[in-house]
C-alpha cells in the first residue's frame, strides 16, 4: 500500500466517525431541493473521493470496522447488487435509468447507516421493535417515503417495493459475513441494521398504502361527482314522462321501472360521494334548522313502505321531538336503518323515537337471526354488508355504505350510533342532542 493509499484508509476512519456525530438531517439533506428550495434531495447525494476522506483526518488503523462503516466502505458494490435486482423486477415499460436506480440505493443505504450510529437505549430498542419509533416525519422516515412515492410513480407494486428491501438486506449481510467480522459486537450491529431496515420498510409501505388509498378515493370521488348530473337527468326525465296522460299501460309500466331504477342509482351515487368526501378528510356537511324528528321518521318510513310494500313497519313516537338537525341527513339516517332492518331481519320492524330534555333517542329493531359477534366490531365500516337471512332473501340495493353513512350523519350531529344483537332481536340505537353545539 502506498503512502497516499494509507492516508486514504486512515482518513476514512476519521471521516466515518465524524459523520457519526452528525444528525440524520445533515447526512440525508432535505427533501425540498427538487422543488426549488435550498435543501438537497436525499437521492442527490454525491460521493466522497478518497482525497476528500483522507483530508478529514486520521484515526488508529486498528479500530474495528462497524457495520455502518462497512456499508459506506462497500457502498459501490452494494449499490451494484441493488441496481441489478431492481432492474430485474422493474415493471414493463419502466423508464428508470442507471443513475436513478443507483441514487435510490445510495439514499437508503446512507440513511440506514446514519440511523445505526444514533445512540439508542435498551428501552428505545424495545419500543422500536414494537413499532413505536417516534417521529413519523423524521428525516430517516422521509427517505422511505420518498422512495415509496418514486416507486409508485414508476409503476412498482407494493410486493416489488418490499422485495427491494429484502434484497438490500440480504446483500449487506452476505457481504458483511464474507468480511470475516463475527465477534459479539458484530451480532449487535446486525440487530441494529435489521431494526433500521424494518423501520424503513414500514415507513415505505405506510406511505405507499396511504398514497394508493388516496388515489383510489380521489378517483371514486370524481366518478361519483360526475355521475350525479346524468343520474339526476334520467330521474327528472322519468318524472316528466310519467306526467303524460296519453301513456299506454306498457309505457307507464316502463316509466315507473325507469323512475325506480334511477332513484336507486342516485341513492348509491350519493352514498359513494359521501364516502369519498369523508375518506378524504372532509367532515360531512350539515345544515341545521329547526325540525320535528317525529315527522322525519314518519316520512322515512313511508318512503320505505312505498319501495317495499310487503314490509311490516311499526312506528312509535313520544316526548318532545323538536330540535336542530339537518332534515335531509336525518331522513337518510332513518331510512337507511329501516331499510336495513327490513332487508336483513324477519317479522315486524319497530321504529321508536323518544324525546327528552336534551336529546332524542331513535331505536330501530327487528327479529331474525342475530348478527355474528365477529361482524359487530366492523359493522359500521365502509363497504361492509351483512348477509340477508335464509328466511329473508330480499336483495340489497346498496353497496355496503348504508351503516357507514349513518355513523357519519350521527357524528356530524355530535351523536352516537350503537347496535346490539342476540337471539331475540337486533337493535340499532341512535342518540342525538336536540340542540347540537355550533360548529367552530
Amino acid at each position: 500500500m502506498t503512502a497516499q493509499e494509507s492516508a486514504v484508509v486512515d482518513g476514512m476512519h476519521v471521516y466515518i466517525r465524524a459523520r457519526a456525530a452528525e444528525p440524520v438531517a445533515t447526512l440525508l439533506g432535505r427533501r425540498y431541493g427538487s422543488c426549488g428550495g435550498s435543501g438537497v434531495h436525499p437521492y442527490s447525494m454525491t460521493r466522497r473521493t478518497g482525497g476528500d476522506i483522507a483530508r478529514r483526518g486520521r484515526r488508529a488503523a486498528e479500530d474495528p470496522m462497524t457495520l455502518s462503516d462497512f456499508i459506506e466502505s462497500e457502498l459501490d458494490a452494494l449499490i451494484q447488487d441493488w441496481t441489478e435486482y431492481a432492474r430485474s423486477i422493474s415493471p414493463a415499460g419502466c423508464k428508470l435509468d442507471e443513475t436513478q436506480l443507483r441514487d435510490s440505493a445510495r439514499a437508503l443505504l446512507l440513511g440506514i447507516a446514519a440511523d445505526m450510529r444514533e445512540t439508542q437505549t435498551d428501552a428505545q430498542q424495545v419500543a422500536k421493535s414494537l413499532g413505536n419509533r417516534p417521529g413519523s416525519e423524521s428525516d430517516f422516515n422521509q427517505v422511505g417515503h420518498v422512495h415509496a412515492d418514486d416507486r409508485q410513480t414508476q409503476g412498482f407494486g407494493i410486493d416489488a417495493l418490499v422485495a427491494e428491501y429484502r434484497a438490500l438486506r440480504a446483500s449487506v449481510l452476505r457481504r458483511w459475513q464474507q468480511s470475516g467480522t463475527t465477534d459479539p459486537a458484530a451480532f449487535q450491529e446486525m440487530i441494529r441494521f435489521n431494526e433500521a431496515v424494518y423501520q424503513m420498510v414500514a415507513a415505505s409501505v405506510r406511505q405507499f398504502t396511504k398514497r394508493t388509498e388516496r388515489i383510489r378515493d380521489l378517483f371514486a370521488g370524481v366518478l361519483a361527482h360526475d355521475m350525479r348530473s346524468p343520474a339526476a337527468a334520467i330521474l327528472n326525465s322519468a318524472h316528466v314522462v310519467l306526467r303524460d296522460a296519453n301513456l299506454s299501460l306498457v309505457s307507464m309500466r316502463a316509466g315507473v321501472n325507469l323512475e325506480r331504477s334511477a332513484e336507486r342509482l342516485k341513492s348509491m351515487i350519493d352514498d359513494l360521494f359521501v364516502f369519498t368526501r369523508t375518506r378524504l378528510g372532509d367532515t360531512l356537511p350539515v345544515v341545521l334548522t329547526r325540525q320535528d324528528f317525529g315527522r322525519i321518521c314518519q316520512g322515512s318510513v313511508d318512503e320505505v313502505r312505498a319501495a317495499l310494500p310487503d314490509a311490516d313497519i311499526e312506528v312509535h313516537l313520544s316526548g318532545d321531538l323538536t330540535g336542530l338537525w339537518d332534515a335531509g341527513r336525518m331522513s337518510q339516517l332513518a331510512g337507511n336503518l329501516v331499510t336495513n332492518a327490513v332487508q336483513h331481519g324477519n317479522g315486524a320492524v319497530r321504529v321508536k323515537a323518544v324525546g327528552g330534555d336534551e336529546q332524542v333517542v331513535l331505536t330501530v329493531s327487528n327479529g331474525g337471526p342475530p348478527i355474528p359477534a365477529d361482524a359487530l366490531p366492523t359493522l359500521f365500516d365502509p363497504l361492509t354488508r351483512a348477509n340477508p337471512s335464509k328466511e329473508n332473501m330480499r336483495a340489497s340495493s346498496g353497496i355496503g355504505l348504508g351503516l357507514y353513512i349513518c355513523r357519519c350523519i350521527a357524528s356530524a350531529h355530535h351523536g352516537t350510533i350503537e347496535v346490539k344483537s342476540d337471539q331475540d332481536c337486533t337493535v340499532f340505537t341512535v342518540t342525538l342532542p336536540r340542540f347540537p353545539p355550533p360548529a367552530p
